[in-house]
């Protein structure tokens, strides 16, 4: 192979090998960005959800107080009654 024959390969050798690295990098980049545009959509959704879960305590939290003190009022008003309600609403957990 003489010199003018390897310039001749080199050029289009050159273009292919170039063009190849910038394909590359620009797969490469479009990659990150789109597992960074993920990352951030997965951290908004957790935001989401841990807004919701400690609404939802709150709200949890709320229920068991407004229930403690309608048992409260129950109890004061006849023991015996709430002792029956207790019995006929008894979970299967709560016989053991």
């Amino acid at each position: 192979m003489t010199l003018s024959q390897l310039f001749s390969y080199s050029g289009p050798l050159a273009t292919f090998i170039a063009a190849a690295v910038v394909i590359f990098a620009a797969f490469r980049t479009n990659t990150a960005r789109i597992w960074k545009e993920e990352a951030e959509a997965q951290t908004a959704r957790a935001n989401r959800l841990e807004t919701d879960l400690k609404e939802i305590k709150e709200r949890l939290t709320q229920i068991e107080r407004d229930n403690r003190r309608l048992i409260q009022l129950l109890t004061s008003l006849d023991p015996a009654q709430l002792n029956a309600y207790q019995l006929l609403h008894q979970t299967p957990s709560e016989d053991h």
